[in-house]
């Protein structure tokens, strides 16, 4: 089963056991001749695979009514995936979604970790400093690098810790919320298990 999560820059595979990830620019997806499931939030390759057969598109089964219109399909689907979680999906954007007893309860879209970097940097080169993710949340800042770093990183903490849920990371910089979030579970395949699922519940369907 191949199963694909399209973003904005890049196409994420899962093969068997097996994860990589093709370029949006540049990958032709017309090369792939077996069945694809997919679910992508680009307009864009979403119209261009619309016509090429093989590749099935899984938000026609799902039930987006339980959410809020604009919310992307990558965030609905992990959201389904959970009953009761704080789902951190840390990329170019950090999106946050609650879940408590299988509902979605909201979320928050937050700057990614180098969108949030550039921001300071196009403040003054002085603030061209990479986040500390191992600052003390604890003790007000006395450098600039633990400021900006304190200044990112306290308010997403407090907000997470607030809701008494466990906390899910997922997303390429998963690893570096960790170390935030010391209790969370790291998982990158969040989004395909949940895809799996819709696949399974709706076999006769997919057929």
């Amino acid at each position: 089963m191949l199963l694909c999560d399209i973003g904005n820059t890049s196409y994420h595979f899962l093969d068997g056991e097996n994860t990589f990830k093709e370029s949006v620019s540049t990958f032709n997806p017309t090369s792939i001749t077996k069945k694809v499931y997919f679910i992508s939030v680009n307009a864009a390759v979403s119209k261009k695979l619309s016509f090429l057969e093989n590749w099935i598109d899984l938000a026609a089964f799902v039930d987006k009514k339980k959410y809020y219109e604009t919310m992307g399909i990558d965030r609905i689907v992990a959201a389904m995936a959970v009953k009761n979680a704080v789902i951190v999906d840390a990329g170019s954007a950090l999106t946050v979604d609650m879940v408590k007893n299988g509902v979605f309860c909201g979320g928050f879209i937050y700057p990614g970790v180098r969108a949030m970097q550039k921001t300071y940097e196009n403040i003054s080169p002085a603030l061209a400093y990479s986040f500390n993710f191992e600052c003390d949340l604890d003790i007000m800042p006395k450098n600039s690098q633990d400021a900006i770093s304190y200044g990112y990183l306290k308010t997403l903490y407090l907000e997470l810790i607030s809701h008494n849920l466990p906390i899910i990371l997922t997303g390429g910089d998963a690893s570096k919320f960790k170390k935030i979030f010391k209790d969370a579970k790291i998982d990158e395949q969040l989004i395909f298990n949940s895809m799996k699922k819709i696949i399974k519940e709706n076999e006769e369907s997919l057929c």
